[in-house]
Order: structure tokens, then C-alpha cells, then sequence
């Protein structure tokens, strides 16, 4: 499929949905098993197309907001907040001309308090590629250092679409990147199921050392580690674009969101070694061939859902804040095209309990923490919502 195809496909589905949704309201429940309503969380203050929103890790009662254009603001975690700086502006590296690119991610080292270094997942042109670097924070706490980018790791993008985007690191300390399948539609470079490819993966890497001319070293428990076929930087395959994935601190599980081709969307715990299924399965179906693929070895979703409640999924978080007792365990996650969200009861990931929680008018592009586990949303209005309880 033709990627600008695909894109007039989201957007007829977008406009339809804003029609019907003209005089919704960002505080709708529509479940009684979970009552929340939709708040502003800085009233004061506007983004431009937020894509991520991060805390430092340092007790500093920061947030972190990343703009796809290639800055990243910062300010206090403050209600009332009124005011943000540049943390950093990369705008003169990102390319962002395309509905899926620009800079996309963010994750600061799990030492960031004493080394001061963070890391970006942002697509470049000339060639089309994603790069990872590390950066350092500067002498003023709230600035940092454009020229000190390290660049660890580059890989050429074919298309403009399926970029992944998130860099995230693990309770293992190694650092997790989220990669598409390259692009177009249907994966015609069948990078969901080659391992010689980065694409179509999470890939896994150590930032902290060294190793065969690289600026990082391969984990020694990778699913590959030690492969003259594979890429050893790979974790879990089989992946279309991963669009926003996360850990529990309890259970330490790694969830995220799959973004489907055009019929379903999923969302998967991921595991180490573990094949997802794209391009042979879409969700919990066959995909090519359409029907009697062989799904042998192929994880299956956690759950799915189809068209008619969205279509494209943004992966969120198992809440571990404290205050909105009703979300306390659940892994809530959203549509960005539909605004519908849910919260899934992560405890038996095996018979989900699901609710709808909110059919917002918000398109979410992606899910944040503060350093207490309370959650946010980003949304292409350009404010960060959060939730709250509604009784």
C-alpha cells in the first residue's frame, strides 16, 4: 500500500469520527467498572505536536515534553506552571516532513543524576535513517549540550512511515529501541520476520560499554547474541510499529502497543526472543496469506480491536500512581484516531478484564509518568492531559 494512500485512509476515518464527536467532552466514561475524568494538567502552557513526555529520574519534580520538530521543553511538574525552556533543540538535524518522522523519543540514563546523559530516537534525511544518540545535559540543570551528541546507532529507513520511535531503559539498565517495519504497507520488505534487519523490532543494546568498533555493546543474554546470520542487537521481532511501549516496576514486564495494517490493532507483552507474527499475522489473524498461515511459534496479542473502535493504537502504561484508586493496576492505553481509551487489568494477562474507560475527542499520541508513576497524555491539541478520579 502507498503510505500517502494509507495516511487519506486515517484521515477520511479522522473526520468522520471528529463529526460525530463534535459535542463530546474529554471528561466522557462511558463504563461504570472505572470512573475517571479527563483533566488539563497544565492549563497554562501549550506544546507543539507532543510526542513524549519523560521525568528525569533525579527527584527534581521535572517534566520532560518532546516536540516532533526536534525540541524538548522543560518545566516544573506544577499545575500552575506557566513557563518552559529549551532543553534542547535538534531541529536543525530532524527531519519531521512526513506525518511519522521527526524526533520522536526520549530516555534518560538510569545514572542521568550523576553522569547527565540522555538518550533520543529521531529520524535524519540524506540518507532516510533513525539515529540514536546520547546527549549531555550542560552546566545550567535546565539546558543542554547541542554539541556534545554522540551518535550510537544509525539504520536506513526505505520509507517515511513506521518509524517505532521509543528509547526507554529496562530495570536491566539496557537500553530499548522500537523500530517499524520500514514503512509503505503490507511490509514488502518482508523486515517483520528478517532477523538480518534492525526494522520490525525492539531492539536491546548496552550504551554503558564498548564492543567490535560499535558505540555500545551486545547484552550477553540477547536472544542473538553471538549470530554471524542474525543481528544480535535484536530482542522480539515480528513487530509493524511499535508505537510507544513501557515497563511495569512491579512486575517488570515490557507492554506495548502494535500499530495494524487496516484491521486490527494490538497490544503485546513482549518477550525476550519473541516472534509477534507481522507480516504472517495481523493481531490475532492471518494477514499473508490471508488465511491458513502457519502460527506456529508466533506470540499472539494480549488483546486486540478492530475498526470499529479505532486505528491507531497508542500503548500506554500499567498505572502505579496513587491517585486515582480506579486505574491502580490496569494497563491504560488509547486510539489515537478514535480518542477511545481503555484500562485492561494487567493481573491475568491471560482472560483480560477490559473496560472503555473515556471516548475522549483527544487524539493521544503518546503516554507519560512523573516520577511518582502518575500518569499523562500528550495530544495533538497541544496540551498534556491527565486523569482523575470522578467521585
Amino acid at each position: 500500500m502507498n503510505p500517502l494512500k494509507e495516511y487519506k485512509h486515517i484521515l477520511i476515518f479522522l473526520t468522520l469520527v471528529n463529526v460525530l464527536k463534535s459535542n463530546a467532552q474529554h471528561n466522557s466514561a462511558p463504563s461504570g467498572k472505572v470512573s475517571v475524568e479527563i483533566v488539563n494538567a497544565f492549563p497554562r502552557m501549550s506544546f507543539t505536536r507532543p510526542v513524549d513526555l519523560q521525568h528525569a529520574g533525579d527527584n527534581s519534580n521535572r517534566i520532560f515534553v518532546v516536540e516532533q520538530s526536534g525540541q524538548i521543553v522543560v518545566f516544573e511538574n506544577d499545575a500552575t506552571a506557566s513557563a518552559k525552556k529549551i532543553f534542547l533543540d535538534i531541529r536543525n538535524k530532524v527531519d519531521d516532513g512526513g506525518n511519522e518522522e521527526g524526533l520522536l523519543g526520549l530516555a534518560f540514563h538510569p545514572n542521568y543524576k550523576t553522569n547527565g546523559y540522555f538518550y533520543v530516537n529521531y529520524t535524519a534525511s540524506a540518507p532516510n535513517r533513525t539515529v540514536i544518540s546520547r546527549f549531555k545535559v550542560s552546566s545550567d540543570a535546565n539546558r543542554s549540550d547541542p554539541s556534545s551528541e554522540l551518535v550510537i546507532l544509525e539504520f536506513r529507513q526505505p520509507y517515511s512511515n513506521h518509524n517505532g520511535g521509543q528509547v526507554a531503559f529496562g530495570p536491566d539498565k539496557y537500553l530499548y529501541i522500537a523500530t517499524g517495519d520500514g514503512g509503505s504497507g503490507g511490509d514488502p520488505q518482508g523486515n517483520g520476520q528478517d532477523k538480518s534487519s534492525l526494522l520490525g523490532k525492539i531492539l536491546r543494546i548496552d550504551v554503558d560499554h564498548e564492543s567490535g568498533g560499535k558505540r555500545y555493546a551486545i547484552p550477553a543474554d540477547n536472544p542473538f547474541a553471538g549470530s554471524r546470520e542474525f543481528r544480535e542487537e535484536i530482542y522480539a521481532y515480528g513487530l509493524r510499529n511499535p508505537w510507544r511501549f513501557s515497563f511495569d516496576p512491579h512486575t517488570k514486564k515490557l507492554w506495548t502497543g502494535d500499530v495494524g495494517q487496516n484491521a486490527y490493532e494490538e497490544i503485546d507483552i513482549i518477550e525476550k526472543g519473541g516472534n509477534y507474527g507481522w507480516n504472517t499475522m495481523e493481531g490475532k489473524h492471518c494477514f499473508d496469506p490471508s488465511s491458513g498461515c502457519k502460527t506456529a511459534g508466533l506470540l499472539l496479542p494480549v488483546t486486540e480491536y478492530g475498526r470499529g473502535e479505532g486505528v491507531s493504537v497508542t500503548g500506554g502504561f500499567v498505572y502505579r500512581g496513587s491517585t486515582v484508586v480506579g486505574l491502580k493496576g490496569k494497563y491504560v492505553y488509547a486510539d489515537y484516531g478514535s480518542g477511545n481509551i481503555w484500562a485492561l487489568d494487567a493481573s491475568n494477562v491471560n482472560n483480560p478484564d477490559e473496560t472503555k474507560i473515556a471516548s475522549s475527542n483527544l487524539h493521544i499520541s503518546s503516554f507519560g509518568v512523573d516520577q511518582h508513576n502518575e500518569l499523562y497524555m500528550c495530544s495533538s491539541d497541544g496540551k498534556i492531559y491527565r486523569f482523575r478520579d470522578s467521585h
